[in-house]
């Protein structure tokens, strides 16, 4: 814009008054910025009475709105109302979409019968609406979870194009009513993939995999985010095999994976613990490290669960620009296969690197100091969480920490951590306090352990079945189907285990 302005300041005579020029320069300093020079340029208009028109109104209400400056904006509204170009359509669409970024920089605390009272006004009192329009109505009225107010916008639109009908069959597969979403489908003039892949979506939300299913083999035309979607749901039902299936027909069928492609397939990996096909996804991704930190953290997550951490530890390495939760899925893997110390050397080298942790960060540092014996960092990590976090700890984080001590032989520290705690204890405490007395021997606060658990009513049956245990290794014989008879009673039944190689 520096050039422009150079030229508009040299001139002079009846081109200082040609609201063509005025009108380029404000529009040029709206598009290319900075907007405090598009209000200066208008404001300098009024002084020299020049009048503003319908090319001129719709970017100074832009600007306004990009600088939050919307009781200026409310300001130029009144001189529109006295010029009389409330009524042009340039004007009135710039007014409308003032008002609802209006909506979106100040919408906290407002009611959203209120929140949208100017948008609505200004929309009905436009005299040309155009199909565009009527959507952005719609999609605000979405936004602020006004279904009501949507579907009845929706009725009373004289024209409907597939924009519309989308975003009404989205707003009901969000709200899990599958009865309207499907109402409206049917009897849409013209389908597009975004209409059948949103009813996948919302057959996924109330769990009818199932007619998903044949959402997804009959839809005319599957584009990736169909593909997506279809694994998506079968991962998040724990449906992992289906999804690795699906990604392979996917190759078959020449579609071409993106980033979350990728991420859905091998998450399937993961929990399958299929090496194999998760080393053949990771030679499919040609340049991953430029696919993103997701795409990355994916493929360590994978190469930890099917037991190769030492791959899992150079794929975290080559990562670029890794984020907290990319460091979470690393100190927490280490963990899991034995390496605490090279866990907590990472927790430590996360924060060098100028990233704060989260209470999930926390939670497996804390783990890996537990499977480590590691008292000393446990006890500094646990401290920092309220510190760092400004939050009292969490039950998973005292657990990780009362799990901590009753391995190393601390059992009366972590009583004394019980009784201090500003949450009340679940099951999964007094669980990890029981250990701790099995190593010890204390069958008294043992006993004590398994009344407060039949006062919290939990079904679980681990904490009845180690009392048990510790019985049976001193002999006790008599005491510990006491245990087992008690479970009966109390009809806290102990899982079958189950074993499988792949």
């Amino acid at each position: 814009m520096e050039y422009p302005n150079r030229i508009f300041a040299q001139m002079g005579g009846f081109l200082n008054t040609d609201m063509t020029l005025w009108n380029a320069m404000i529009r040029g300093y709206a598009y290319n910025g900075p907007c405090e020079n598009c209000l200066s340029l208008f404001d300098e208009m009024i002084r020299r009475d020049l009048k503003p028109n319908n090319f001129t109104y719709p970017y100074v209400l832009s600007s306004c709105s990009q600088m939050g400056l919307f009781s200026t904006g409310q300001k130029v509204h009144c001189r529109i109302i006295k010029s009389g170009f409330e009524s042009a359509f340039s004007v009135g669409n710039a007014l409308f979409d003032f008002y609802v970024k209006k909506v979106e920089y100040l919408e906290v605390g407002l009611a959203k019968e209120e929140s949208l009272t100017d948008a609505t006004r200004i929309f009905y009192e436009m005299c040309e609406k155009t199909v565009e329009l009527w959507n952005k109505m719609i999609a605000k009225y979405v936004s602020i979870g006004d279904v009501k107010s949507a579907r009845e916008l929706f009725d009373e639109m004289p024209d409907r194009d597939v924009v519309s009908w989308n975003t009404m069959i989205s707003v009901y597969a969000k709200a899990r009513d599958v009865a309207n979403a499907r109402y409206l489908f049917e009897r849409m003039p013209e389908k597009n993939v975004v209409s059948w892949t949103t009813m996948l979506g919302a057959y996924a939300a109330v769990g009818d995999i199932g007619m998903a299913q044949k959402f997804f083999n009959k839809m005319p035309d599957k584009n990736v985010v169909s593909w997506n979607s279809m694994m998506s749901i079968y991962t998040r039902k724990g449906e992992f095999q289906q999804a690795l299936d699906l990604f392979v027909q996917m190759q078959l069928e020449g579609v071409q994976p993106d980033s979350f492609t990728f991420v859905a397939a091998l998450s399937a990996c993961s929990n399958l613990s299929n090496l194999e096909s998760g080393k053949w996804i990771h030679y499919l991704i040609r340049d991953w490290p430029r696919m993103g930190v997701i795409v990355g953290t994916a493929l360590v997550e994978m190469y930890a669960n099917c037991g190769d951490i030492d791959k899992s530890f150079t794929t975290f390495i080559k990562i670029g620009n890794k984020d907290v939760f990319c460091y979470n899925v690393m100190i927490k893997s280490l963990a899991v296969h034995g390496r605490a110390e090279d866990a907590i050397k990472i927790f430590h080298l996360m924060q060098k690197r100028g990233l704060m942790p989260n209470d999930h960060t926390y939670s497996c540092a804390l783990f890996a100091c537990s499977h480590g014996g590691l008292v000393e960092e446990g006890q500094e990590i646990f401290k920092a969480v309220k510190t760092h976090l400004n939050i009292n700890p969490k039950l998973e984080h005292y657990c990780s920490m009362i799990d901590l001590l009753c391995r190393n032989d601390q059992l009366e520290i972590a009583e004394s951590l019980i009784k201090d705690m500003q949450v009340e204890p679940d099951i999964a405490i007094w669980g990890a306090l029981l250990g701790g007395c099995r190593e010890r021997g204390n069958l008294k606060l043992a006993e004590n352990i398994i009344s407060k658990a039949i006062e919290l009513r939990s079904e679980e049956s681990g904490v009845h079945v180690l009392l048990s245990n510790i019985h049976a290794s001193m002999g006790q014989w008599s005491e510990a189907l006491r245990t087992r008879k008690l479970m009966e009673e109390n009809r806290i039944l102990k899982k079958t285990g189950i074993s499988s190689i792949i």
